[in-house]
């Protein structure tokens, strides 16, 4: 197995096989204000302090009374959808994902001779970005340049993340039931509740 690492604001490493957990957002979704103060955290933290960062900036993301929805547009979701879909059996297994107004949570298993996850989240955010901005009569960025990735390594992480991705909606109090999201999917095999 090789791995490739590289770093913008965020570190990544990624492996040309295994299983991801990927966030993306709308380029906006967030105003600059709040993201400025999440910023003047230090980012040397423990992983207590971490996961607390993480956790308000999630919170962030959830309101969606704040910064560009475009997604809670059934047009542009079913775009996103369609990106989703279309790697499916051919770059990864698609295992699961939610797609909110303002970003997507998607879980994947990459397939053997996959292109590598820079080029499938390139082809899945330039392909909807394009057919958005159309729709919207828009120009410039869709999607925030970086992207939320962690390689699931076990069964027991798998099982955590697919919950939190599919009960996102309800979390965030669009939906009392995951499964009336209408843009949330788990492949049947991976359902655990």
């Amino acid at each position: 197995m090789s791995n490739t690492f590289h770093k913008r604001n965020l570190p990544h490493l990624y492996f040309d096989e295994g299983r991801y957990f990927i966030t993306y957002r709308l380029a906006n979704s967030i105003p600059l204000d709040k993201l400025s103060e999440l910023a003047k955290i230090n980012t040397n933290l423990d992983f207590k302090s971490y996961h607390r960062l993480f956790q308000k900036y999630d919170l962030l993301l959830d309101s969606c009374d704040m910064g560009i929805n475009y997604l809670n547009r059934t047009e542009l979701a079913e775009i996103c959808k369609q990106s989703l879909d279309f790697p499916d059996k051919k770059e990864y297994t698609l295992i699961c994902y939610c797609i909110m107004p303002n970003h997507v949570h998607l879980v994947f298993e990459l397939l053997p001779g996959n292109k590598g996850i820079s080029e499938i989240m390139k082809l899945m955010k330039g392909y909807s970005a394009v057919k958005c901005n159309s729709i919207i009569g828009k120009e410039g960025k869709f999607w925030q340049v970086e992207s939320y990735d962690r390689w699931i390594r076990d069964d027991k992480e798998l099982y955590f993340t697919i919950n939190y991705v599919l009960l996102n909606p309800v979390k965030a109090g669009l939906v009392d039931n995951w499964e009336n999201w209408k843009y949330s999917y788990c492949r049947k095999e991976y359902l655990t509740f």
